[in-house]
Parts: C-alpha cells; sequence; structure tokens
C-alpha cells in the first residue's frame, strides 16, 4: 500500500507526553511525533541512523556533547550508537526518519 492517511494510523504514547504515529517501509520507519511541552526524552542511544526534523515549537536536543534548541527548519543527524537525549521546551511536532525499521516500534 503506497498511500497512508496519518489520522488513520493509530497513536501510541511511549514515552510520557511523547505520541506517535508509525509508518513503516521494508528498510525504515517514518515516526510523526506530537510531544506536550516540558516532556523529557532520557539518554539513550541505538544500532539506527536517525534523521530528526522540526516542524513546530522548540526542543532542546542533546547528541553527543552537543546541545542545541532546535526549531522549526532544524535539522539533526545521528550516527548509530551515539548518545542523545531532549526535552521540548513548548509543544512540538517532529519527523523522524530511523533506518533500519525500528522493530521494536512495530
Amino acid at each position: 500500500m503506497p498511500f497512508f492517511e496519518l489520522d488513520d494510523i493509530q497513536e501510541r504514547e511511549p514515552l510520557p507526553g511523547y505520541k506517535v504515529r508509525l509508518v513503516h517501509s521494508a528498510s525504515m520507519t517514518v515516526a510523526h511525533w506530537e510531544i506536550e511541552s516540558g516532556a523529557a526524552m532520557p539518554e539513550h542511544s541505538h544500532v539506527h541512523e536517525q534523521i530528526v526534523s522540526f516542524v513546530e515549537g522548540d526542543f532542546e536536543m542533546t547528541v553527543g556533547d552537543e546541545v542545541r534548541t532546535a526549531g522549526p527548519g532544524t535539522v539533526a543527524v545521528i550516527p548509530p550508537d551515539v548518545p542523545h537525549s531532549g526535552r521540548a521546551i513548548t509543544r512540538c511536532r517532529i519527523i523522524e526518519v530511523v533506518h533500519p525499521v525500528r522493530e521494536d516500534y512495530r
């Protein structure tokens, strides 16, 4: 099936304040995040390469040793196994592309 409507995809809340709708292909996962103001993402790392596009709001993100407040138009590229974390300063919308597929998100 080549087309999806985000509203038809079940929303999940894997962490408090982090709601996501997920689309999977054979080799990647695309996550459409809605994040509440103040919600924190604990530091973690994984084998996946990740590109994060900040669509709406302000999000303080740490990738490795670098800290940045990301807003609309900011894109972060996170290599595999690099620790990263963050916190929504305001309500945020973020689109994240992960390769390979996040099997734990299926």
